[in-house]
């Protein structure tokens, strides 16, 4: 049920503006502060989906109020009700952060229109962060043992910057949580991260796909097409394996490092792109440098902040942890019961070699479940989860 809080310091408007709501929807459930300071109370105490707010009030004004909820509860949608002479001062609130502003005396569907699409709006910030959420589950690293509470800790220092981010290690070591981890903690969160798998791209079309070409610059460029560099703007841009880009793609990196600026396969003019940049690769890239396969400029480019992810080997302590959380999330997907693992079985799977790392025990996990009993027992790992 909506909630909406009315701030008028004229009784007669405030009754007029709950009766209008209240006809208007069975649903809304409206309630009424004379003053700034007593809305203050109110917003500090309760949680609305809309106010409506008096520009000129005795106490507090509409505008302080205005910026004091922006700092407490900046998702709530505020709409400022004006009188005649205070046009310049309701332009000012949306400066602020206000929704939209009526002018007195409202007009009936001019302020029902707005009611419905500052509550429509609250509804898809809420939607978004119950997304977000569920997103950033995706992306949890599961793990206390030292090497990731370590790994955690650099997140933690790294994310608020604009630092460039290598992360190293073998396959299936969840170098992409990492990466996702960075953005979704850093002020970029609200814009996009872009993936790219380097290794899975061909050497001729990468170019294309990082920087977009325009009409006509080869056989199949019917129109002009934006790359991911454009497509990240204001965000965050992931080089997955990035070991495996051509010299010629690492050149044009590069500049895009260096200048902020990109170019279009067959253009001439630049593009100035806002992005972060987070590579990954399971090569040692000294080397690849050593050996002429990659650039060591944009080596010393990408590498301001080295984030090494260890090998699941190294880190055994985690596999307890590890196997609870796959274990939920299969039950989830598969929509059955969630199966336990004896303290044999999970010793068992600690003791085997991973060379596989996270991903391969994620395999076998779901296998366990799939073959093996109620409760997963040491039997079933040494049946079901063999090389």
């Amino acid at each position: 049920m909506p909630k909406i809080l009315i701030i008028e310091d004229e009784a007669a408007i405030r009754r007029v503006l709950t009766r209008i709501l209240s006809e208007e929807s069975s649903t809304y459930q409206v309630e009424e502060a004379e003053d700034g300071v007593q809305a203050l109370e109110k917003i500090k105490n309760s949680d609305y989906d809309l106010v409506l707010c008096d520009i000129k009030m005795p106490k507090m004004d509409g505008v302080e109020l205005l910026e004091e909820v922006k700092k407490i509860k900046p998702e709530i949608p505020m709409v400022m009700i004006s009188g005649h002479g205070d046009m310049e001062t309701a332009i000012q609130t949306m400066r602020l952060g206000a929704f939209d502003y009526i002018s007195k005396p409202p007009d009936l569907n001019r302020l029902l229109n707005t009611v419905r699409n500052a509550l429509d709006k609250k509804q898809l910030v809420v939607e978004n962060k119950i997304l977000k959420k569920k997103v950033s589950k995706n992306y949890e690293i599961i793990g206390e043992s030292e090497p990731i509470n370590q790994i955690k800790l650099m997140i933690e220092k790294v994310a608020q910057t604009d630092a460039r981010v290598l992360i190293t290690g073998p396959n299936g070591t969840g170098k992409e949580l990492v990466a996702h981890q960075l953005h979704q903690k850093s002020e970029r969160s609200n814009s996009p991260i872009v993936e790219v798998n380097c290794a899975a791209i061909p050497s001729e079309l990468i170019e294309s796909e990082l920087f977009g070409h325009v009409k006509g610059a080869f056989t199949s460029a019917v129109k002009d097409r934006a790359g991911k560099f454009e497509a990240a703007d204001g965000g965050t841009i992931f080089l997955d394996e990035i070991g495996d880009m051509s010299l010629a793609a690492q050149a044009k990196v590069l500049r895009a490092l260096q200048e902020s600026l990109i170019q279009r396969v067959g253009a001439d003019k630049d593009i100035k792109v806002d992005v972060r940049v987070i590579a990954a690769t399971n090569k040692d890239l000294k080397k690849e440098i050593s050996e002429g396969r990659f650039r060591e400029d944009l080596y010393h480019r990408l590498a301001v902040i080295l984030i090494k992810v260890p090998a699941l080997n190294d880190r055994r302590d985690d596999i307890p942890l590890l196997v609870e959380h796959f274990a939920v999330k299969i039950a989830e997907e598969q929509g059955n019961a969630q199966k336990s693992f004896s303290k044999q079985a999970i010793k068992l799977l600690q003791e085997y070699d991973w060379t596989g790392n996270i991903r391969e025990l994620r395999n076998v996990v779901e296998r366990l479940i799939i073959l093996g009993g109620n409760e997963i027992s040491e039997t079933d790992v040494k049946l079901f989860a063999s090389k």
